[in-house]
């Protein structure tokens, strides 16, 4: 049986985040836009760091970790509901402790990691201290692992490492990347690379340049690297070798359930804006809430945002019973769904507002800038409609013979045969 309901003590705390961030964090975006991932100065560490701190009397901080690591342990299912409102805004994540793409590097450091480890990165990254890089993209691979050159190879007990990473975000920021490099090149392709814990000043690590997206606002948060015979101790591996796979999967699981839930929060913000706008907008015979193609596109964004929001709950609720990768299934639908509800409500919105949807008056335009995003994050929507479709045929085996077995003449001669007839 499905349950979603709130406890009341939850929806509180849930009451509590919407007016916070629509009072204390949305305005964060419209001053500092832009300067969310960036290292806090004074004029903003006066600001920021007492919104922090009344996050944590909340017991809201980093929720996604358990209580051994100052979070909450609260499960998927709650953090859809709070990545709902904290989707809302870039600054919210950050003043939650559940920036991407900290949260997923904290998460795999805390399941990987070793004590030591978990105290010189895991602990600075929980307390807010420092942002951190997940270094996996390859420029002529993409991010399909079996491609993958940059190397580690072993020197003493330490290792070199060399090659290049692209769109490793927030590298500029970070004080320390993860890095996922071939460790074995004869081994299977799932099994020849590594992770590697490496600080961001480390002899060798070279930022060729940042590349900015869609919708982006500054020079670009997303590095290129070239790793130039960067030489890390044994220490620097995370988890064992050869295990580079299962840690990223792990971790990427976990990522895209993240974003399909934050997700929701910015396509209720264009449906919002849709239906307020529908209904202020006069036409020569009434508004534009009369007319039945907008109230078609009003209908149909319901419909999808409604499938999709319970898609995720779904999902998050077998991740709670289970594992993200008992839900793999479930969680690329969402990764495909998130892509195309994206798509279609903010473009229905931006839309209907006309030429002030296009102008960079309102959030339309930034929204209907990152909608290509969503369907290349995290793999493209293709690479998921493909392992969806697999793992779903697993289900299903051919027929047994010539025909469907729902073959009319067939069932209904069988039928016939049964009752005599």
């Amino acid at each position: 049986m499905w349950d979603f309901s709130t406890e009341p003590e939850f929806q509180a705390k849930l009451d509590w985040m919407d007016a916070f961030i629509r009072d204390e964090v949305e305005p964060l975006d419209l001053v500092y836009g832009g300067k969310a991932y960036e290292p806090l100065g004074d004029e903003l560490r006066g600001i920021v760091e007492p919104l922090k701190a009344r996050v944590r009397e909340q017991g809201l901080w980093a929720c996604h970790l358990g209580p051994e690591l100052g979070g909450q342990g609260y499960g998927q299912l709650r953090l859809a509901l709070m990545n709902e409102l904290i989707g809302r805004s870039p600054w919210a994540s950050v003043i939650f402790g559940c920036q991407a793409p900290d949260t997923g590097n904290a998460e795999i450091i805390a399941m990987y990691g070793t004590k030591e480890q978990k105290a010189r990165y895991l602990k600075p990254l929980l307390d807010g201290e420092c942002f951190s890089g997940f270094s996996m993209t390859e420029p002529h691979a993409g991010s399909d692992p079996r491609l993958f050159r940059t190397r580690a190879v072993r020197d003493g007990d330490g290792w070199v490492i060399s090659g290049e990473k692209y769109f490793t975000s927030n590298a500029a920021n970070a004080a320390f990347l993860i890095v996922m490099a071939v460790t074995d090149p004869d081994a299977h392709p799932y099994q020849r690379m590594s992770m590697f814990l490496v600080p961001a000043d480390t002899p060798g690590v070279e930022i060729l340049r940042n590349v900015s997206t869609m919708g982006h606002r500054g020079d670009g948060g997303h590095a290129h690297i070239r790793y130039n015979d960067v030489a890390v101790g044994p220490d620097a591996l995370l988890g064992e070798v050869g295990g580079a796979f299962a840690i990223s999967q792990a971790r990427l699981g976990g990522g895209r359930i993240h974003h399909a839930m934050r997700t929701v929060a910015a396509v209720k913000k264009a449906f919002d804006m849709m239906c307020e706008r529908a209904l202020s907008r006069e036409t020569h015979d009434g508004t534009l809430a009369g007319k039945q193609l907008v109230q078609a596109a009003i209908a149909d964004s319901y419909l999808q945002i409604q499938q999709f929001r319970l898609l995720i709950l779904h999902t998050a609720w077998l991740i709670d019973r289970s594992s993200t990768k008992e839900a793999r299934t479930q969680i690329a639908a969402c990764k495909v769904a998130a892509a195309r509800v994206f798509h279609d409500v903010v473009y229905r919105a931006m839309h209907i507002h006309g030429a002030l949807g296009v102008s960079g008056d309102t959030p339309l335009a930034r929204l209907w800038q990152a909608a290509p995003l969503m369907g290349i994050m995290d793999g493209p929507t293709e690479v998921h409609q493909a392992s969806i479709a697999r793992r779903v045929l697993r289900g299903y085996e051919p027929s047994p013979g010539p025909w469907p077995t729902e073959y009319l003449p067939d069932k209904i001669a069988a039928a016939r045969e049964k009752y005599g007839v």
